[in-house]
């Protein structure tokens, strides 16, 4: 009994011990974090104040409006939710199972006055959201025309806009001046409290035009056209993105917006005169291959019904507009004859026909070596001889081999394996 006692007091201390040092080590750990939390908290403005939340400060009056439009929207919101998070504390506090003096009703399952409370204050909420909602549904329409903000009544009346119609291109933008007769690329400017009508399309895929100190971003769409109507207020230079991730050159397709007193655009616009070429469609189709990081640059004029030409997705010789293959259609279809028209409107494979890859191509289409040997999930294996494998054979896609896939016999060399 004596051995066997000794063994259980030593294993018990031991225990004791244990507890005792994990009973430390978590008091010391509650300590450093009651110690670094204060710290940590006042550590994240400094780093946060690098940021320029540009959004939340604006230059245009539209962007002004939707900043707004989200402040309001939140202090709505925490209307609702400030008061519940902090009913939700006390009641867990009142009704804590040490506090005697509260009442206990384990009975209780209604209250009237209780529900009324719960549900008017959400349904108050949802219906000032919903007139707000379809205010500035209306008020920031982006195809609603605009005024000169600031000037008088008779001024607003007479403001005539700025118009430029704007082209998203692998990997930059291009901007057309149709009543001044100029373009640029990855510059946009414009005077200081003039309205500006935007005309937006994309000769890719689809892009996001996006300046947040001037307004909303916009979807750019080939073959289609949007509309985006806005101001700026304050001089300076502002940068603008494409907030639709479009392929390999997206994070460098950026350009600069450009706020200017009138004197300033003018001279602006002699500059661009004074230094820019001509864009013809020959020099506008080289200028739409893919290229990254381009250098602003100048057009001092450029080729009549060019914009045109881009919505319509024709500009390379030999292709049909999409507006004339809507006319086709809309006076019944060219029969027979329509299957001329099939080369004329093919669009999408223009790149690889001319030896440049599409936007954002990966291994085999953009010709660059994968960055693995690992066939990527949902692909269809393919032989890598095509000889082999014929188009509707396992192994195969439209019968074009993929280098690196494991090559499947055809029928003829199964047959003989079997005999």
């Amino acid at each position: 009994m004596g051995p066997q006692s000794h063994i259980g007091e030593g294993t018990l201390r031991a225990k004791q011990r244990s507890l005792i040092q994990g009973m430390r080590s978590t008091v010391l750990a509650r300590r450093i974090i009651r110690m670094t939390c204060p710290v940590a908290l006042l550590a994240i403005p400094v780093l946060l104040a690098g940021c320029s939340a540009v959004v939340l400060d604006p230059s245009g009056d539209i962007a002004l409006q939707q900043r707004n439009l989200i402040i309001e929207s939140t202090l709505l919101m925490l209307a609702i939710i400030i008061p519940v998070i902090v009913l939700t504390l006390l009641f867990a506090h009142r009704y804590r199972a040490s506090n005697r003096e509260a009442v206990y009703d384990p009975e209780w399952h209604h209250s009237t006055q209780l529900e009324v409370a719960i549900w008017s204050a959400p349904l108050a909420i949802i219906v000032a959201l919903g007139a707000i909602t379809w205010l500035s549904t209306h008020t920031l329409d982006p195809y609603r025309a605009l005024a000169a903000p600031g000037a008088g009544a008779q001024s607003k009346a007479a403001a005539k806009p700025l118009n430029v119609d704007v082209v998203a291109l692998d990997w930059k933008w291009l901007f057309f001046y149709p009543d001044l007769g100029i373009a640029t690329v990855n510059e946009l400017a414009a005077p200081v409290d003039m309205p500006i009508d935007f005309k937006i399309t994309s000769a890719t895929v689809m892009n996001s035009f996006f300046i947040p100190a001037l307004a909303g971003q916009i979807y750019a769409m080939a073959g289609m056209q949007t509309q985006l109507h806005a101001v700026i207020n304050k001089q300076g230079d502002y940068t603008g993105i494409s907030a639709n991730y479009n392929g390999a050159g997206f994070s460098r397709m950026n350009f600069t917006f450009r706020g200017l007193a009138q004197p300033e655009f003018d001279q602006w616009v002699a500059k661009v005169k004074a230094h820019g070429g001509a864009l013809t469609r020959d020099a506008y189709n080289q200028l739409q291959l893919p290229s990254e990081a381009v250098p602003p640059t100048y057009y001092k004029s450029f080729e009549p019904g060019l914009f045109d030409a881009i919505l319509g997705m024709c500009t390379l010789p030999g292709k049909m507009c999409v507006g004339q293959m809507n006319q086709i259609d809309a006076s019944g279809g060219a029969g027979k004859e329509s299957q001329e028209n099939k080369e004329k409107l093919e669009y999408d494979n223009m790149r690889l026909e001319s030896g440049h890859e599409a936007s954002g191509a990966t291994y085999p289409a953009s010709g660059r070596p994968p960055h693995s040997d690992v066939q990527p999930e949902g692909m269809q294996p393919r032989a890598i001889a095509p000889e082999v494998n014929q188009p509707g054979q396992p192994g195969t896609d439209m019968g074009h081999a993929m280098p690196g896939a494991p090559q499947t016999p055809a029928p003829a060399q199964l047959n003989n394996r079997n005999n």
